[in-house]
């Protein structure tokens, strides 16, 4: 995990004519994440948070060195990234980063290969992990009576189907 990068957010559309955007946050934390002075990856230059605000519930930053409309307008799009290493630490031991499930080998308590888990999708209140399994998504519900263990360190999930899951 050291270096990796992980997803907070996107620039979306300006905001006035300043250098605001709006920013689409991809964290449960973004009071947090975009506080004056934080620094954020991109895939060009890092941009540093100069100010942040809510403007009718959607997140308002202003970017150092972005001071105009068209400057802000350049900027849509942008994901923003921060080292994994500073995301919060989970109090609970059955919480896990999306990331840090995405990639991880699947394979049933018996030790058999399924495949890796490519996505986590977050449906209608409930989570499933994306298997690709012989060239096929497949939708396993995340609950622990199906998915028993998970062993982020080993790069490994136990996965338990129940009669039919893969099977249409």
């Amino acid at each position: 995990m050291a270096g990796e990068l992980v997803a907070v957010g996107r620039v979306g559309r300006a905001r006035g004519v300043r250098g605001e955007v709006f920013v689409e946050p991809w964290t449960d934390a973004a009071e947090e994440r975009f506080t004056t002075g934080a620094v954020l990856s991109t895939r060009d230059a890092p941009l540093t948070v100069e100010a942040a605000s809510l403007a009718s519930g959607k997140l308002v930053v202003r970017f150092a060195g972005i001071g105009d409309r068209s400057a802000a307008d350049a900027l849509r799009g942008t994901e923003l990234f921060v080292p994994a290493g500073e995301r919060p630490a989970l109090g609970d031991p059955d919480e896990f980063y999306d990331s840090d499930l995405v990639g991880l080998a699947a394979h049933t308590p018996d030790g058999a290969a399924l495949g890796p888990v490519t996505e986590v999708v977050h449906a209608a209140g409930a989570s499933y992990l994306v298997l690709r399994i012989d060239g096929q998504d497949r939708l396993v519900p995340f609950v622990r009576a199906v998915v028993p263990h998970v062993d982020v360190a080993a790069g490994t999930v136990t996965v338990d189907p129940p009669p039919g899951l893969f099977e249409l």
